[in-house]
């Protein structure tokens, strides 16, 4: 815990700063020395030519139990992902009711909520860094947008109609959203 803090304090004066830039894009990178670029980046969406990607970033302190402790900063990588892949998927579902209406907007919600589920557990831990001189221990996780492109095909109780919609318009939704994302 009392390694935490000093990091919870330097991440607070680091996106202090950011707030008080005049420009609105705000590079992410917490400056940590011989970290990992992925670790300094912290969890985005990106669409690189390995596809359209959702990375987490998770942290975990020590707890005297390194395998605690990796697991601990997995599961908060993929919540990071989890985070993201919400977010997304409501925009999308937004964007549909609002160009065919609300009637068959429940049973899409829930389905779609049960193959980010799916989704989610699909993603793939790529990589741990430990700072050697507070012991946290980072984990990367990498979740493709394929694996839910998949899921929303294969859904038996999502209607054809917004199959086709999301096919139609995934790229275009994932290339905004991951436009927004980095602008914030």
């Amino acid at each position: 815990m009392k390694r935490f803090v000093p990091s919870l304090i330097l991440s607070v004066f680091f996106l202090g700063l950011g707030a008080c830039s005049s420009n609105t894009t705000i590079e992410s990178d917490l400056g940590i020395d011989g970290a990992p670029a992925w670790v300094n980046e912290g969890t985005q969406a990106v669409d690189n030519d390995d596809g359209q990607l959702l990375h987490g970033v998770g942290m975990a302190p020590p707890m005297g139990d390194t395998s605690l402790q990796k697991s601990a900063a997995d599961n908060r990588a993929r919540a990071e992902i989890a985070r993201i892949l919400q977010t997304y998927v409501d925009s999308t579902l937004n964007d549909y009711t609002a160009s065919v209406g609300d009637s068959a907007e429940l049973n899409i919600e829930r389905e779609i909520r049960t193959a980010t589920k799916l989704a989610i557990s699909g993603s793939r831990i790529l990589g741990h860094w430990k700072h050697e001189e507070t012991g946290d221990i980072y984990a990367f996780a990498e979740l493709s947008i394929e694996a839910m492109d998949e899921l929303i095909a294969k859904a038996d109780n999502l209607s054809s109609a917004f199959k086709q919609y999301y096919d139609d318009n995934n790229k275009a939704n994932f290339d905004r959203f991951v436009e927004t994302t980095t602008q914030q």
